[in-house]
């Protein structure tokens, strides 16, 4: 009799909290982005919760706006780096997954080989890496490039990057190491393996430095949603992170992705699909729904539309405010995230003040606001109803609406059968459900003495 299958939680951690004026509530300090006891607390109750992953959201210039006037009504150009955080927090953690941004449009491949397999060796296998291609365009000016890249660029470049990465990371059988004392052999020669890459972006000859892992190697994330960033994870991503309002249309992306995965010869099973969902839980729910506006309240319009405008691709300040919403620009721009925002616009009819409203504050994902029993009621729903295999948590706050969730949300899903209350396993992908993936060369070998 096969178990009942398990909601997967990944808690979205952003510094101070999720709402983009989260540092303007009284109950946050709003300090604590570079802090790392903060980190720790924040870590320690999510394991507690017994969620399965952390993940933070990284990139090499600020979010949204390229504007230093936008900027100081935001924390964006406060963040620390996230492997050198992820390090620290492996060692005050057990259980929960680890997994961070790299981006595959200005690092190289071996880089975030070895840094990640670094990383999945010292939390003993629960590392993952949330493969992107760059957003902000920003970010070329910080890598000695003139222009961002085009969107086809990026892509073709991350498949052939992600290629490279999955053969350093199998630079070694599993039982290469045999530190024979009396030999003073450290490791056999015939287990080690020269990648010899050669392609269109890339040559790199390897082999890595660092082992494989308990787990094999770190569990690939990935967060397209455009046409070529749905193939990127159905290829790729062993985890899905996602952007979705409506029910109906997450159940056509999880039914698409999955039907895709099937297309390269993979289980449907063999990827999560997570969309996020920011929470506000309260005694109530109106309560929370207060909760909610005070913080909406906090959105200067002037923040709000540049923001909006940034994703767009067009300057909507010269539109009225409580107009319509314009048709985006979708040259290189988010593509997938972009369309959703226009949709909602056009079936809700919204104006570009009730838009940024709806979107800004927590950058698209869905809002649910209500008591434990509410929440869980939706998240419930949505997991039923194949729309998901889990959820992205985003809390508007930290250290207090993670709190909420953990004490309040958690044992109300777990009461309800849907969530674990202990750990499956020591690995990332133990408790994700996630098989462990063959070293290639092992693999061969073993094809060809069978033949």
């Amino acid at each position: 009799m096969s178990k009942k299958p398990m909601m997967k939680l990944g808690l979205f951690f952003e510094g101070i909290g999720h709402h983009v004026v989260a540092w303007r509530d009284p109950d946050t300090n709003a300090h604590s982005k570079l802090d790392l006891d903060h980190y720790i607390e924040i870590a320690r109750t999510a394991e507690r919760g017994k969620f399965d992953l952390l993940f933070t959201a990284d990139t090499n210039a600020t979010f949204g706006s390229d504007d230093a006037d936008t900027w100081v009504r935001q924390t964006s150009a406060s963040r620390l780096e996230p492997l050198t955080l992820l390090g620290a927090l492996a060692a005050v953690t057990k259980n929960i997954g680890l997994v961070a941004t790299m981006t595959t449009t200005y690092y190289e491949p071996f880089t975030i080989a070895r840094f990640f397999a670094s990383l999945d060796q010292i939390s003993k296998g629960r590392a993952g890496w949330n493969l992107v291609t760059s957003l902000a365009a920003a970010e070329a000016l910080n890598f000695s490039h003139s222009e961002h890249a085009s969107h086809a660029d990026r892509y073709s470049r991350a498949r052939e990057f992600t290629q490279v990465v999955h053969g350093l990371w199998d630079s070694w059988e599993d039982d290469a190491i045999v530190a024979d004392k009396e030999t003073g052999i450290f490791f056999d020669a015939e287990k080690m393996h020269f990648l010899n890459h050669k392609g269109k972006n890339f040559q790199v000859r390897g082999p890595l430095m660092i082992q494989r892992s308990p787990q094999g190697h770190p569990v690939i994330v990935q967060a397209g949603q455009s046409e070529d960033g749905r193939d990127l994870a159905a290829e790729t991503a062993e985890v899905v992170f996602t952007v979705q309002q409506d029910l109906g249309q997450a159940k056509a992306f999880y039914a698409d992705v999955k039907k895709r995965a099937g297309a390269y010869g993979r289980s449907p099973d063999a990827i999560k699909i997570l969309p996020g969902v920011m929470v506000i839980v309260g005694k109530t729910k109106s309560e929370a729904e207060e909760k909610y506006e005070r913080l909406q309240s906090l959105i200067h319009p002037d923040y709000g539309v540049k923001q909006l405008s940034t994703y767009f691709g067009l300057d909507l300040s010269k539109f009225p405010l409580d107009g319509p919403v314009p048709e985006p620009n979708y040259a290189n721009a988010e593509r997938g995230r972009l369309q959703m925002m226009y949709e909602l616009a056009q079936r809700e009819s919204l104006t570009i003040r009730q838009l940024y409203k709806r979107v800004i504050g927590q950058r698209a994902h869905r809002t649910v606001c209500g008591t434990a029993t509410d929440i869980a009621d939706t998240l419930e729903h949505w997991f039923t109803e194949n729309a998901c295999d889990g959820f992205n948590v985003l809390p508007v706050t930290f250290p207090g609406a993670l709190n909420d969730f953990v004490d309040q949300v958690v044992p109300e899903l777990q009461r309800r059968g849907v969530f674990r209350k202990e750990y499956e396993g020591k690995t990332l992908r133990e408790n994700l459900g996630l098989p462990v993936p063959p070293n290639r060369y092992a693999q061969a070998k073993k094809a060809s003495a069978a033949e």
